[in-house]
């Protein structure tokens, strides 16, 4: 049986044929949309790091990522991406209300209360609890410390024009957990590629905001969209080549083998195009270029997958 959700209510940068509308009962499609279930792209962008640091921290093994290890980051990605938005959806409930893209969101639309996303958020926080605790103490610890990120991501809208910055240091935390749950303890490569992750962020998210630089403007919301303007191209090719960069520095400290050269050239191409094809001012462009990323995350993985040997 087919659920949908009405048009006035749908997130405008949702498909009208999405499986959560499809086939999630209408009375649970709100909470689904509250987790972004309705669009996954958060999550896979939250779990590919993850698997770098994992296949990052096994090259030195010489043996694959666990698939055990694999599977808890993938359900612990999309739980903690649910809970991450829903905690920022609580947080921006009044400014979502003011801005045409995010407006039919839940909790601006009137359909969640703010009860109820509190104890939706507890939920999905003990999923995650749950998923972490498999883990190495190490790894738990530093899983912990994310929470720091976490929290204080949905607030810097309000004070500075980089909250991408921030979240770029929130969702690339798994970089750090992905390499110490299979290599015990941190070691330079990893922070290498936490910072790879960062820069990345920075150019696929700030491609993102400018959907609503419009709005945030009116607003009085910050972003990199707004303050880099008519330089986001080249901004965006420096965030990118940094992230390259980064890659490259992790890799040949990480002691990849040479496969791994010819999977993040792969990559460089990618970011490349979407440079290329980047139009500020045609909002379906920027999220179906934002959207991109998710292969963009996954030919990286590739990447250092291949390094392994």
């Amino acid at each position: 049986m087919t659920h949908s959700t009405p048009e006035t209510e749908r997130p405008a940068d949702a498909s009208a044929d999405n499986w959560v509308a499809r086939f999630v009962p209408a009375s649970l499609q709100p909470y689904a949309e509250l987790a972004r279930l309705d669009r996954p792209i958060g999550g896979w962008l939250l779990f590919w790091p993850c698997l770098w640091g994992l296949a990052l921290a096994a090259a030195p093994q010489n043996i694959y990522p666990p698939f055990h290890l694999i599977g808890l980051f993938l359900v612990g990605a999309f739980v903690m991406r649910g809970a991450g938005c829903t905690f920022n959806d609580i947080a921006d409930r009044h400014i979502d209300a003011q801005v045409a893209r995010t407006a039919g969101r839940p909790l601006p639309s009137g359909r969640v209360s703010v009860m109820a996303a509190w104890g939706f958020l507890l939920a999905q926080a003990l999923i995650g609890l749950v998923v972490l605790l498999q883990f190495n103490v190490t790894t738990i610890f530093i899983g912990v410390l994310s929470l720091v990120p976490v929290a204080i991501y949905p607030f810097m809208k309000r004070i500075t024009y980089w909250p991408q910055l921030f979240l770029g240091l929130a969702f690339n935390w798994g970089a750090l957990v992905g390499y110490t749950s299979l290599a015990g303890q941190l070691h330079l490569p990893a922070c290498a590629l936490y910072t790879a992750g960062i820069f990345w962020t920075l150019g696929y998210d700030t491609i993102y905001a400018h959907q609503d630089r419009e709005d945030d403007a009116l607003v009085g919301i910050k972003s990199s969209a707004l303050k880099l303007g008519e330089n986001t191209r080249i901004a965006v090719l420096f965030f990118y080549a940094a992230s390259l960069a980064c890659l490259a520095l992790a890799g040949a400290w990480g002691g990849v083998g040479l496969l791994f050269w010819a999977g993040l050239a792969i990559a460089g191409w990618q970011l490349a195009i979407q440079v290329y094809r980047l139009d500020i001012d045609d909002p379906a462009r920027c999220l179906q270029i934002f959207k991109s990323n998710r292969d963009a995350g996954f030919v990286i993985a590739g990447a250092f997958i291949l390094g392994i040997f």
